[in-house]
């Protein structure tokens, strides 16, 4: 498959005076127009029609143009009960439908050693059984709008993105793309939070606009931080660029811990070890390891109603306004966050005891657990006005797709791993290693995070989710590739 994306043929050197007259035209009638409606989005209508215009001449500036707008990007609710990220996911829609057009315009491009991956092969049959579910859903209308939002995550940020990450220089435009406008975003954060001395009670107020909350900012650092790190391997120590890089880090760890984020710390712990998993070949020994402890866990607590002991004491399961009192809450299972998350996985363990095969559907957690509530793990906070999930990623896929919907998903994140490890161990270019790595442990942090969060349906968390498992698609091919050619150059 060609590597750019074009739909118009553009002569090189053409002047295009046509387009700036005609965006000039565009501007002064958006200008006129947003003033008379009194609507400032008016304005906004040349820099649509430039980015329409990109995306027909070269599709592969706009991807990355939206990788600029992902850590930018506002949740915005609109009408009849939708919500959408601006303006990333506005970029999503575009690129997929334009990337769909080009597909069926230039289907023998396809390069099918992508399509026959075992990556690939187990995401789309992810995919299909979300088809399958969300037929049989309970309330098939949230279930569509899932399923059409998981299909523009999937087809841009992993079968658009394995067309333009391939390259080192393609990785390098990928991480400057993200970095510089997430320092922005965290800047923004970092400024009104130090106005409020940095407080723990106050750090859930200064996210607005481009962070839901403080779990979900944390964790977005934490799982990009590889990129970054590996990203100052490909520059000469202290140049700019090297310095740039490694302040980012260190100005991440800082954002990160006055975040006061348990699972970001956690993570960042995490990654040292699973670096040295990778690195020591005992990737099956650790996942055979965390298939016992949870098999355990979970035969533990249903064996004569054992979890029934965790339930929380309601008066003293409270929000606490200091983090050290927090970390002591979370040891004794006083915390309300903590708690709460416990509420809502003992409704959906009955949840799935109802419908163990084929679930609720994609997207019908909230509308059907209030049903299977326990009131003796009730909080303060049950009556989740703000509409939150379950906050446990493999929970929600066992509730809503059935226990296939789980295996599926399961078996998606042990082959990627897999593959991750044994493809860095076989590459033998270090620059290429590095971006593996970076790969491989965006992809296993955001597996753990998803213990306690629900989040890589989110354009921030998800883009870089599907794109690591790009990139470690794309690696498999280059191997296979570079074994052909050695054994043709033997031959």
């Amino acid at each position: 498959m060609l590597r750019r994306l074009r739909l118009i043929p553009v002569p090189a050197g053409h002047p295009q005076g046509w387009l700036v007259a005609v965006c000039a035209i565009v501007t002064l009638i958006s200008i006129f127009a947003a003033v008379s409606f009194d609507a400032l989005w008016i304005a906004l209508t040349p820099a649509a029609v430039l980015v329409l215009w990109l995306t027909l001449v070269d599709i592969r500036k706009v991807f990355f143009l939206m990788m600029g707008a992902l850590p930018l990007s506002v949740e915005q609710n609109l009408p009849g009960g939708f919500a959408t990220d601006l303006p990333s996911e506005q970029f999503m829609w575009l690129l997929m439908l334009v990337g769909i057009g080009w597909l069926l315009m230039n289907w023998r491009k396809v390069d099918f050693a992508f399509l026959k991956n075992p990556i690939t092969l187990v995401l789309l049959a992810h995919l299909f059984w979300i088809i399958v579910t969300a037929i049989t859903s309970q309330i098939f209308f949230i279930s569509f709008k899932y399923l059409l939002a998981k299909g523009w995550y999937v087809i841009v940020f992993y079968f658009l993105a394995s067309r333009f990450l391939k390259e080192e220089k393609d990785f390098k435009e990928f991480l400057w793309w993200f970095f510089v406008p997430l320092v922005y975003a965290v800047t923004t954060v970092v400024v009104r939070h130090a106005a409020k001395g940095f407080s723990f009670e106050e750090v859930g107020y200064v996210m607005w606009p481009h962070f839901r909350n403080h779990v979900m900012y944390a964790c977005l650092l934490a799982v990009f931080l590889p990129y970054v790190w590996y990203g100052t391997y490909w520059y000469r120590r202290f140049s700019w660029q090297w310095l740039f890089l490694v302040l980012g880090i260190l100005y991440f760890l800082f954002a990160i811990n006055v975040a006061y984020t348990r699972a970001a710390y956690v993570a960042l712990l995490a990654a040292v070890g699973i670096y040295w998993v990778v690195r020591w070949r005992l990737m099956k020994v650790a996942l055979v390891m965390v298939a016992l402890i949870f098999s355990l866990l979970i035969g533990f607590l249903s064996t004569r109603d054992n979890w029934l002991a965790f339930a929380p004491d309601y008066e003293r399961t409270i929000t606490h306004n200091r983090f050290d009192n927090l970390l002591e809450a979370t040891v004794k299972l006083e915390d309300i966050s903590t708690m709460e998350r416990v509420y809502r996985w003992v409704a959906a363990s009955y949840m799935i005891k109802e419908k163990p095969w084929m679930g609720y559907g994609p997207g019908n957690f909230y509308s059907h657990y209030k049903n299977y509530t326990v009131s003796s793990f009730k909080t303060y906070v049950s009556d989740n006005p703000e509409r939150s999930g379950i906050h446990n990623y493999y929970l929600m896929v066992t509730v809503e797709q059935g226990l296939p919907g789980l295996l599926i998903f399961l078996l998606l994140c042990v082959v990627v791993m897999l593959r991750g490890e044994s493809l860095f161990h076989s590459t033998t270019d270090p620059s290429r290693r590095r971006t593996l790595m970076a790969a491989l442990l965006c992809f296993c942090l955001t597996n753990l995070l998803m213990l306690m969060n629900d989040f890589i349906e989110t354009d921030k968390v998800g883009s870089l989710y599907f794109m690591s498992m790009a990139i470690l698609a794309n690696g498999g091919i280059v191997k296979s590739k570079q074994d052909e050619s050695t054994m043709d150059a033997e031959f």
